[in-house]
């Protein structure tokens, strides 16, 4: 390298606050709560120059620092400048909006690195739907390269994601007179807090992945977009080191007592009229008797919640207790030695070596039982979620990942999910066999064929079509069923020299993390309009039974369907995953999502009546009724190792009535004050769910 080339360095360092400005004034944690994150160095694939541009603006986030309730635009931070790079950017300060804008910028790009670590691909944001005046659908959806953050947006203590505006609103206000942590003309910002950015940011995550997590088809949806936000924000804390190592410490390693690293937001907690963090995954404090009370896990919760963050926290406090078993797990040969045996620590403070081992454990655990979570995202039905069909997520990608589970990590999942009484539907048992969703293997028994690598030069049925028996060189080989194989002609396979040009267009997959994010979100869609239209003309009507989807003329007319008359089905996104596993090796899969949609009506006169044979296609409805499957497809042979579907097909009568029933309830629990409102229908729901809480 010659003394003038340069290249840029792999991470750029910006400090932040660990938890919140009020940390900073307390004597016990003012040594902890500033902490310097490291994210990737960006660069512009364009000209080649440094990102982020002032605002910051890069290659995911757009920083827009416009305060509308005081009619300020506030100059952007260039992060770029020499003395900001050398000093690490700004210095925390709870009245520098530069700093702001720094803090939200690195959270958020802390968070998005999470989520493509444990992915294996780049993080795309949802679609933009251009609306008509009347608020509807108008023309294709448009792709959205930057998500944009205005961290002054609200004059109110709240912050929210907006579906619609593709951007993270951040809020203002003086505290409540009861705020124990502020004076009466102090201002509480949510830019400032950590785990409210990474909560945010975790929301538009979520919506770039699945759309349809954020439509309340059943009291688990919302909950579960709430819960996960949580979770990501929570185990992201056991990334910084000095703040996992003081709070082993302060807790003589006993991560199940009051702790800072199971609260988040504890400022806003506060300066909303609180007497502890907004939520805590390990218990509460008695408003009475100022008592932190440790949760106790109760299956009837499940029953008798159904308010989105009340109900997602029981989610969130069935992930936090498997972490806390497989924590105690580990530690547990530790605690013997520094003991003799005992289990019990002596009185004062623990070794500073011991402090380092505990760390070590706890941090190694929550990275993986995050990395878990985020995973199980493509595992999941693409519609119509329920905590039951996560945990079968949970188990099946930490299975396909980990198939030895040497520290247990799926056993604690079952037992604690168990211990807070959540079940799947529609499962035999609770054991790791019965919880995983089915493979090819299942399908194959199911239908009665023959294991893959068995020839058979009949069919086993005269109803099989398309069942073909290939010669080649005078020898049989095994026949495939067009339903549970990709179509070769769809893999983008290489080509040798003098082989013709493929007739059809292929699936193209030979894009990885480096790939620029824009020629992967053009790749994506390309690949679902491949996919949908061999779907739509090409695949067999036995291919789409084999993945719950509908597509007979007699479908009921509530049913969308495509041009051709016949229903239709949407393909969201058609994109590979490449994973290491426990020796290196990578894994490659291709994920496929599909949903199909019918129209229901709360009136279920109305219903049977716009479902009568002879009537028109419905072109709208109350609500949305949608049904679908999550594949996954093994590339190199176009095998479809899995087939994850949601509960019932698009025609079945009993799951459009239960969410009609859970829409048109007439006696919601009184705490579910969004379900009262007959809200559920706003797009911008995230804006409303988090205005009541």
């Amino acid at each position: 390298m010659s003394p003038t080339e340069h290249r840029p360095p792999a991470t750029r360092r910006l400090r932040v606050f660990a938890f919140d400005p009020s940390f900073a004034t307390r004597l016990d944690t003012a040594v902890i709560n500033e902490l310097v994150l490291e994210i990737p160095w960006e660069v512009n694939p364009k000209d080649g120059a440094d990102w982020p541009a002032p605002g910051p603006v890069g290659e995911y986030l757009e920083v827009v620092d416009h305060d509308p309730a005081s009619r300020a635009c506030y100059e952007p931070v260039d992060l770029n400048h020499p003395y900001l790079v050398a000093r690490d950017g700004l210095a925390p300060s709870e009245g520098n909006p530069q700093f702001h804008q720094q803090m939200v910028y690195a959270v958020a790009m802390t968070t998005i690195g999470h989520f493509e670590r444990a992915l294996g691909r780049v993080a795309l944001w949802a679609p933009h739907q251009p609306l008509d005046r009347d608020g509807k659908p108008d023309g294709e959806p448009e792709p959205v390269r930057k998500l944009r953050i205005y961290p002054h947006a609200l004059r109110e203590l709240n912050a929210w994601y907006s579906p619609r505006k593709k951007a993270l609103l951040f809020g203002y206000a003086p505290a409540r007179p009861s705020d124990p942590l502020h004076g009466p003309d102090n201002l509480v910002f949510t830019c400032l807090s950590h785990d409210i950015i990474a909560h945010e940011t975790t929301h538009a995550l979520l919506d770039g992945l699945h759309p349809y997590f954020a439509e309340p088809s059943n009291p688990d949806v919302l909950a579960l977009h709430e819960a996960f936000a949580d979770i990501v924000a929570l185990f992201q804390r056991f990334t910084i080191p000095q703040v996992l190592h003081h709070q082993i410490a302060r807790t003589r390693g006993d991560l199940q007592s009051q702790n800072l690293l199971a609260q988040l937001a504890w400022e806003l907690g506060q300066a909303t009229g609180g007497r502890g963090a907004l939520r805590d995954a390990l218990g509460r404090t008695d408003p009475d008797t100022q008592e932190w009370l440790p949760k106790r896990p109760k299956p009837a919760d499940l029953l008798d919640i159904t308010a989105p963050h009340e109900r997602g926290s029981i989610l969130v406090a069935a992930v936090f207790d498997a972490f806390l078993m497989i924590y105690r797990s580990r530690v547990a040969d530790l605690l013997r030695i520094a003991t003799q045996g005992t289990g019990v620590l002596p009185a004062g403070d623990i070794h500073p070596d011991l402090v380092e081992r505990l760390a070590e454990q706890a941090s190694t655990s929550a990275r993986h039982v995050l990395r878990m979570c985020i995973r199980a995202l493509d595992y999941c039905p693409p519609a119509d979620v329920t905590f039951g069909d996560y945990l079968r997520a949970l188990i099946t990608a930490d299975l396909e990942l980990h198939p030895e589970d040497q520290h247990l990590y799926r056993v604690a999942l079952i037992d604690a999910f168990r211990q807070r009484g959540i079940f799947p539907q529609g499962v035999r048992g609770m054991t790791e066999d019965t919880l995983a969703w089915p493979s090819s293997a299942d399908l194959r028994a199911d239908l009665g064929l023959p294991a893959e690598g068995v020839q058979q030069a009949e069919p086993p049925d005269e109803g099989w079509k398309d069942w073909k028996v290939q010669q080649s060189a005078g020898k049989e080989q095994r026949a495939i069923l067009p339903y549970l194989q990709l179509k070769s002609e769809l893999l983008d396979a290489p080509q040798g020299a003098g082989d013709p040009e493929p007739a059809s267009p292929k699936l193209q997959l030979d894009w990885n993390l480096e790939t620029p994010r824009e020629r992967v979100a053009q790749l994506t869609a390309e690949n679902a309009a491949t996919y949908k239209a061999w779907l739509l003309h090409e695949a067999p009507e036995d291919y789409w039974q084999i993945l719950g989807l509908n597509r007979s003329p007699q479908a009921p007319p509530t049913v969308q369907r495509g041009d051709d008359g016949l229903p239709a089905a949407e393909v969201h996104s058609v994109r590979s995953a490449v994973r290491s596993g426990p020796r290196g090796a990578l894994k490659t899969e291709i994920i496929v999502e599909i949903t199909q949609t019918r129209w229901g009506f709360l009136d279920p006169h109305k219903q049977r009546t716009a479902d009568e044979p002879g009537q028109p296609t419905a072109t709208e409805g109350d609500f949305a009724f949608r049904r679908g499957c999550t594949v996954h497809i093994e590339p190199a042979s176009g095998t479809y190792r899995r087939v994850i579907r949601t509960r019932g097909s698009i025609a079945d009568p009993e799951p459009l009535e239960r969410m009609r029933r859970w829409l048109t309830r007439e006696d919601p629990a009184p705490d579910d004050a969004f379900h009262a409102r007959q809200d559920w229908m706003d797009p911008e729901r995230f804006a409303l769910l988090h205005r009541l809480y």
